[in-house]
């Protein structure tokens, strides 16, 4: 009874040995905002909304040991350009990286390695 009762104990402690890891970040800059004028085709113009300038940062990751899940994602705007970068780990135990930038004037743009 006494071996059973330090197996179990045994198990418990080698299944909570491993360790995990998880974390997420999300930070926004509110920046002033601004009336946006609108015209009709009289010329009149009326004010619809107002327009703040998009900027932010985003981070998560994953890392799990015991079942070899890695991942993690970074990306942040500011106005039209988005920059960001993920990766993680195939099945085959490879990374992949995959770099992207998106803008009002060239659309995206991806560089992906192995």
């Amino acid at each position: 009874m006494y071996s059973q009762i330090l197996c179990v104990l045994a198990i418990i402690a080698m299944a909570s040995a491993h360790h995990a890891y998880s974390s997420q970040h999300l930070h926004k800059h509110d920046g002033h905002h601004h009336l946006v004028h609108i015209h009709d085709h009289h010329g009149h113009h009326h004010h619809v909304d107002y327009y703040t300038h998009p900027k932010y940062e985003y981070k998560y990751q994953v890392k799990d040991g015991h079942t070899g899940d890695h991942k993690e994602h970074h990306e942040h705007r500011d106005g039209d350009v988005v920059k960001g970068h993920y990766s993680f780990k195939q099945p085959d135990g490879k990374f992949r990286h995959v770099h992207y930038v998106a803008d009002k004037k060239t659309g995206n743009s991806v560089n992906m390695n192995r």
